[in-house]
Order: C-alpha cells, then structure tokens, then sequence
C-alpha cells in the first residue's frame, strides 16, 4: 500500500506528527475536539444550523480545542452536513488557528482526483489547518448511495477503498510512476506548482486519517501508520476491540512513528441534570426516526417528552442514551475522564446532537469551563 507522504519544497516545514497531534489544555486529559453534524431542528433552517456551525468554531477556536471536523451524511432532513468542503470552506473563512477538517468524507462516494482538488483548495484557503479524514461507509441508505455513485454495485465500492485511497494519496502527492495512466494528471492546488517555472508550493499537505466504526479501517490505518479516528458515538461496544487492533497493527511510517488514535463521544452538557436527559431523548427520538426509515428534522423536547414510545423504542432510546454522556457540566467531565481512562484515546472529539443550537453551543461552554480551557481575551 502507498503511504501519505510530505514533500515540502520550501518555507517552513510542518511536521505531519505537528499536524495530528494536538495540545491539551486545562486540566483536560487529552486534547479535546469538536464534530459537527450540522443538526437542524424542528422549527429551524438549514442557515440557522450553518449560522450555529460558525458560532461553534469560532468558540471552539477561542477555547482552545484542537480541531472541528465535519460529518458527510445524505437523504437526513435533520443533518444538514451533505457537503464537508463547502462547510469547511465557509469556516475557514471564520477561523484563523483550529484545524477544519472531514470527519470524514465517504471516499468510495466520490472520485478520488475530486477529493483531492478540494481539500487542495482548502489547504490553499487556509495553509496548515486542514484534515481530510475518509470513510468508505455511504453515511446514507443503499439507496441514496446508488444515486451518489451512480451504481448499485456498493459492495464493490467498500472492498475496493483501500484502491481508491492509494489512488487518493498519489493524487495529493503528484507522484504516480512513469507509465501509469494518470502520470500527467494533476491534482490542483497541488505539489506541481511548485515543478512549473517560477513556482512556490506550500510546505503543507492536509494529513489523511482513516475512520471506522469496526476493525477494518483499524487495521488499515495501524498497516499504513495513519491517524485513527473511531465513532465510538455510534458504535460504542467496538471501540475497545478496534483501538487495540489499531495498535497492534501498527508499523511506524513517515507521518507517525506512534499510534495516535480520536475517538467521537456523544456530550451535552446543560445547566442542569433535569434538561440534559429532555436534550438527549429529543436526540434519541430522532434516531428512532431514523433507524425506522423515517429520517427527519430533530424534534423539541416538549415533542419527545410527548411521543408514545414503544417498549422496543424504549428499549433502543435507553441503550443509546447510555453511550451519551450528559448532565451538569461536572457530571461530563466526569464520564469524560473515564471514558479516556478506559479506551486509552489520544484525543476525544465531542459531538453535541440537540434540537437547538444555542443548546449546542452552551454544551462546548460548559465543558471548557469544567476544564478550564483557555478564555478569550
């Protein structure tokens, strides 16, 4: 398999560890990040949710967390994140420190050159902060991801992800071999400005990291020595079993000589117990919904607090909601530090899925303050 290189030709040059590895603050165990799905409640517009994606990195930014990374998701009323470049584009042009990155772009639902120009163009629109985590699930229904990739050959997509990401990396790095057919075919923004006359590139190429949500992209990435990052939101009882294949399959490269593995955590913090657990069944209705094939908009809480569940509803809301950690903002802190003690991660990435973004943003607030992440000036 082709690793992910760095070819600086000038200028300062970043190390890819530099890149992947954040810095923690406050009394936070590990550096602490933000995922956006860019939920749209009942009531709200697809601009309200983007309008509260620009709140919360300028806050992440201003508190210290490490990067903001957004979700590719498709067909969800609810989740307005169908486009991660478009979102990251907007962002960047908020933002001047955080990271911005994918977390992640489905790969085998996009050509590999495309993936590569984009997030070549966001590394030019904002030089050493960009991500470009890939995933090779759909983040949508067969169906939606048959129109995206226009075939409903996806099994064949999925198998064929480790292809598509070699593809990908040679792409970003402009270095296929003599004699293949994609030799004189660039990726741009890219590394082949820098070979035309008078050209200068940046030292900066966006890190690849792989995610999952079971063992195979753990392996993957631990073969190739690529940053990991685990949706442990989602899949909770993989987590353990798939860090430590990461581990054990890991093989120093020329972008870590340690395993660095994130892991996606499910947290909203309120001001009180009481308003956290109505937050939360609004979001665990919505899921509901959503597993039934019956996506939408995230409900209020007043409309969870009145839904008629079924004890088979019942049962999937309190097994799901036992994986979001939520309550006072000390109450977070607390389940936060245990989780990071028993998986080990390098790096927890908060997500806060609630009906209203004020809801959202005062979460990521009240756990910089649990923390005492760095106050703006």
């Amino acid at each position: 398999m082709h690793p992910v290189r760095r070819r600086p030709t000038g200028g300062t040059h970043v190390t890819a560890g530099d890149e992947i590895r954040g810095a923690v603050h406050g009394t936070a165990p590990v550096p602490l990040s933000v995922l956006d799905l860019v939920t749209v409640g009942a009531g709200r517009t697809a601009s309200d949710a983007l309008a509260t994606s620009v709140e919360l990195a300028k806050l992440a930014e201003a508190r210290g967390f490490h990067r903001y990374w957004v979700a590719e998701h498709h067909s969800m009323p609810g989740v307005a994140s169908s486009s991660p470049a478009v979102i990251l584009a907007h962002l960047a042009a908020y933002t001047d420190r955080i990271r911005l990155g994918s977390g992640g772009v489905m790969l085998p639902n996009h050509a590999p050159l495309v993936i590569a120009e984009q997030f070549g163009t966001l590394e030019a629109m904002a030089p050493g902060r960009i991500d470009l985590g890939l995933g090779r699930a759909p983040g949508t229904d067969g169906a939606t991801a048959a129109a995206l990739r226009r075939t409903d050959r996806l099994n064949e997509g999925a198998d064929d992800f480790p292809q598509q990401l070699a593809e990908l990396t040679r792409f970003l790095d402009d270095d296929f071999p003599d004699g293949h057919p994609y030799r004189r075919i660039h990726a741009v923004p890219g590394p082949v400005q820098a070979t035309s006359p008078g050209g200068v590139q940046s030292p900066h190429r966006p890190p690849v990291w792989l995610l999952g949500s079971s063992g195979f992209s753990a392996r993957l990435a631990g073969m190739l020595g690529l940053p990991f990052a685990f949706a442990h939101h989602f899949s909770a009882q993989n987590t353990i079993p798939a860090l430590d294949l990461y581990r054990e399959s890991f093989r120093p490269s020329e972008v870590l000589d340690a395993p660095y593995a994130l892991i996606g955590v499910s947290a909203l913090a309120t001001d009180d117990e009481k308003e956290a657990r109505r937050q939360v069944l609004a979001a665990a209705l919505n899921m509901v919904r959503l597993r039934t094939g019956r996506p939408g908009l995230v409900p209020t809480p007043e409309e969870a607090e009145a839904y008629d569940f079924s004890p088979m509803e019942r049962e999937f809301v309190e097994s799901w909601n036992a994986n979001v950690i939520h309550g006072t903002a000390d109450e977070v802190r607390a389940g936060l530090d245990d989780l990071q003690k028993r998986t080990g991660a390098d790096e927890l990435m908060l997500t806060a899925n609630a009906h209203g973004g004020d809801v959202r943003v005062r979460s990521y607030e009240l756990i910089a303050d649990a923390y005492g992440l760095p106050t703006p000036a």
